[in-house]
């Protein structure tokens, strides 16, 4: 028997605050697998959660199996997002003001397959072009291929990403630090980033322009 459909909001504002433990145990419990390897805990979660609560341009996306949350994506203006990613925009001469910044989307594996993913996306796309961005970007942790602790069965979310007109950003990169399952400390990670843009309607999976860096 599969799983009930779900249902999505888009929250803003105080109607995060009373969700905010629930979605904190969601990202630690999908970040803990591969590739994040996330080692997280209650209290920074809500905390980072609770930033996005009080960005006036921010937005979590929430899918919920009756009223209990199974998955969320976050977005908000690149200028609200934190240092490390505008930081990289700044860098390579792109304006962060044209940019939404979609901070992650988590998903408990049975409601996997069904459409959620498209759906944070859509839900994104739309707060970015509500708030006059004309580009979406996202980054994703950099992980060897031949690491023992990544799964056989793991798929790339790469066609995924495609399929929704998203491309890399050659060289355009930063670096978070975490601690991993079973870790003594946190450590540097790589992520890469992803964009697409949101002015330019294209066939899925078609390159999507790059801003031209400042002079």
């Amino acid at each position: 028997m599969g799983t009930p459909p779900l249902r999505f909001e888009t929250l803003r504002g105080a109607a995060l605050h009373p969700l905010l433990p629930a979605l904190a145990r969601l990202r630690i419990a999908v970040f803990r697998d591969w590739p994040y390897l996330y080692e997280g805990d209650e209290a920074y979660e809500a905390r980072y959660l609770r930033a996005y609560a009080d960005a006036p341009g921010a937005a979590v996306v929430v899918a919920l199996d009756g009223g209990t949350p199974v998955g969320i994506a976050t977005c908000e203006p690149m200028a609200e997002t934190h240092g490390t990613v505008r930081d990289a925009f700044l860098a390579a001469g792109l304006d962060p003001a044209r940019y939404t910044y979609f901070g992650e989307s988590v998903l408990l594996a049975p409601y996997r397959g069904q459409g959620a993913g498209v759906e944070f996306f859509r839900r994104r796309e739309a707060h970015a072009r509500q708030l006059g961005t004309d580009h979406a970007t996202f980054c994703a942790v950099q992980r060897d291929d031949g690491d023992p602790r990544r799964p056989a069965a793991y798929v790339p979310l790469d066609g995924f990403w495609r399929r929704r007109g998203y491309t890399p950003c050659p060289g355009l990169a930063c670096t978070m630090a975490w601690r991993e399952p079973d870790g003594a400390g946190e450590i540097p990670h790589t992520l890469s980033f992803w964009q697409k843009s949101l002015a330019w309607d294209a066939p899925a999976g078609a390159p999507s322009p790059m801003p031209e860096p400042r002079a």
